[in-house]
């Protein structure tokens, strides 16, 4: 099982900055992939970017291209998510989530870190 940590929310102004963290730890030898999704009061949870293990190739969503870089460290299993340009639709708990081989989708999740964007 792998555990997740994320770090780095908080409270911004539009068009503002902030870096998100997020560190695994447990049975992280199996990780493919890392990634984060956001939750918006009452809407469901969405995709955000994610990063492959094996390459480093990145995806993003639509809403977030050009504005938000997915990163990770060279050593250990650590991803940031630096968020620039922020919108007031940002605003929500941001979840690291990571995918392990043979797995189905994203399986670990962390507890979440709130991103709040005012206008």
């Amino acid at each position: 099982q792998v555990q997740l940590q994320e770090s780095g929310g908080g409270l911004a102004q539009a068009g503002g900055s902030l870096r998100l963290s997020c560190v695994a730890s447990g049975r992280t030898f199996r990780t493919n992939a890392m990634g984060w999704f956001r939750q918006a009061p009452g809407k469901e949870r969405e995709f955000v970017a994610a990063m492959r293990w094996s390459g480093g190739s990145t995806e993003y969503a639509d809403s977030v291209k050009g504005r938000f870089i997915i990163s990770r460290e060279k050593a250990g299993y650590v991803i940031h998510l630096q968020m620039n340009s922020l919108k007031p639709e940002d605003t929500a708990v941001y979840y690291c989530a990571a995918q392990s081989v043979g797995g189905s989708g994203f399986g670990s999740w962390g507890q979440g870190t709130q991103v709040t964007v005012s206008s």
